[in-house]
């Protein structure tokens, strides 16, 4: 994306942090047009930016490493106000004349937050003790006499800092979390009472940017072919195309034999009588099954899944003339959690199939609308261009699909066995009163048995477990505290109905340290 000169602007350097993605997430929630750019941005770069602020993220080095990541100190001299967020905080007060050591104790999770110069405008309307989320190994133990110090906790004395004369504010835990109980305040303070914003970004100006940048990257003549799976992300990619080159996109629905029960027959249905595109279904589920034999590690399954899929679109193009575009859903959660987006020294969580699962030597050429997005921000996309309100509120599903919810070996019969257990979760789920507010809800197939007793007759059968969570955006989340006469339904319907299931837990961690799904 390239920033318009008419909005104003706010630069996030990222410092490889798995929350930099979600610091942009909550600019954009308060009308605020902002990128993510790569930490080593110069200052003369942003200089000729319309900038009003900068937020310098979180990441995984110590400031103090050999080869941790740098900040240029000139852009603490450009004037415009900078919120450090853990290791941003830590690079800012390092290079101004602080110092950072490791902790002699790790603040991790939620902590107890208090506020020693409440009057501050980044903490208007907030109380003076505030449960924050913390996650750093390191912290600052000291700064010049430049520095003021705003907050601290238990084991942090120096929690917030802001400096005298430049225009600098240091955060050890990270606001942009939902475990940071200030409803948003923080970073919203930071943006108007601070930055000054004027707060005129809509997600519809990133429509049409997306619509004209589609046109751009495709050419007058160029073909697209549209990975369509029928959720709101694909959806959504596909009528933007289909907007930006009309006929000459044409969509493939993958059947990779790994999907819900009925699942192929929805979507076709749905794409073939409600939208006119070129749309064709690919029943290619033996040739997923023999890529998946004998295979259990997680990030094998991801890769083997992304190569037969692009296999698939590279065979179905062929008789497409001049198709060298791939269009693909995928999203920020997707790409964050698979590789640093910006060359940046963030961890792989997991290798998402449409991400680092993709094969170095494909002919296509991407076209990701929805890259560097969030759920939440795909879904207002989807009611801008009109989509159907059952595709943008379906919960979200993994391109791998039943795949990495079988821990372990995935057969045609161990498939079968989870299938009909997830459509029963699915069943009795929607009729609850809260089934907007949850973010997904499935069943995972572990591989183990446990002894049973059904019908006077003991049992060695396998064990289901139940993943139900609700989150803003797939970055974080809880797990949701169903009612037990749902769970119960749920239980006694899975053991009695779903032939080799004789038991059923209920998984209640949280995101983090958990991740969503379980491989």
């Amino acid at each position: 994306m390239t920033i318009p000169t008419s909005q104003e602007f706010c630069a996030i350097l990222d410092f490889g942090s798995q929350y930099s993605q979600l610091i942009a997430r909550r600019v954009r929630e308060n009308r605020v047009y902002c990128e993510l750019m790569p930490h080593d941005t110069m200052a003369e770069t942003l200089r000729d930016m319309p900038l009003k602020g900068i937020i310098l993220s979180g990441g995984p080095c110590g400031v103090y490493e050999e080869n941790a990541p740098r900040i240029d100190p000139a852009i603490f001299e450009l004037g415009v106000p900078v919120l450090g967020i853990c290791y941003g905080m830590q690079i800012g007060c390092q290079v101004l004349g602080g110092e950072v050591t490791p902790a002699q104790e790790r603040e991790y999770g939620s902590t107890t937050l208090f506020l020693d110069g409440a009057s501050d405008p980044l903490f208007k309307d907030l109380d003076e003790k505030l449960t924050v989320w913390m996650s750093h190994g390191d912290r600052v133990v000291a700064v010049s006499n430049s520095f003021t110090t705003l907050a601290h906790t238990q084991n942090s004395p120096l929690s917030i800092v802001r400096h005298k004369e430049l225009p600098f504010y240091g955060l050890q835990f990270h606001p942009e979390v939902s475990h940071t109980k200030d409803n948003g305040k923080i970073i919203n303070n930071f943006l108007y009472r601070v930055c000054r914003f004027n707060g005129d970004w809509e997600i519809g100006d990133y429509v049409d940017r997306s619509i004209e940048e589609i046109r751009e990257q495709v050419g007058e003549t160029g073909r697209v072919v549209c990975a369509l799976s029928g959720g709101v992300d694909s959806s959504v990619v596909a009528v933007l195309l289909q907007k930006a080159v009309g006929d000459r996109l044409s969509c493939f629905f993958i059947d990779n034999g790994l999907l819900r029960e009925n699942e192929a027959e929805q979507v076709t249905e749905t794409f073939t009588k409600q939208y006119d595109m070129n749309f064709r279904c690919i029943d290619a589920t033996e040739r997923f099954l023999n890529q998946l034999k004998d295979v259990v590690d997680p990030e094998t399954k991801r890769i083997r899944i992304g190569h037969q899929f692009i296999e698939e679109f590279d065979h179905a193009a062929k008789d497409i003339p001049e198709a060298k575009f791939l269009a693909q859903g995928t999203l920020y959660p997707d790409v964050i959690e698979s590789l640093s987006p910006n060359k940046g020294p963030s961890e792989t969580i997991k290798t998402h199939h449409n991400v680092g699962g993709l094969p170095d030597d494909m002919q296509f050429e991407l076209i990701e609308p929805l890259r560097y997005l969030f759920k939440d921000e795909v879904r207002q996309m989807g009611k801008k261009l009109g989509i159907p309100d059952e595709i943008i509120s379906r919960q979200p599903f993994p391109g791998p699909g039943l795949a990495i919810r079988i821990l372990g070996d995935v057969t045609p019969d161990r498939l079968a066995t989870l299938r009909r257990a997830d459509a029963i979760v699915q069943e009795e789920i929607k009729k609850f009163t809260g089934y907007r507010d949850i973010w997904q809800s499935f069943a995972v197939l572990l591989p183990i048995q446990t002894v049973g007793v059904q019908g006077d007759k003991r049992t060695y059968e396998n064990v289901v477990a139940l993943r139900i969570v609700e989150s803003r955006d797939g970055m974080t989340a809880d797990w949701v505290h169903l009612p037990q006469e749902i769970l119960a339904t749920i239980s006694s319907r899975i053991v009695n109905e779903v032939q080799g299931i004789n038991r059923v837990v209920l998984d209640i961690s949280s995101k983090p340290p958990s991740t969503i799904e379980w491989e």
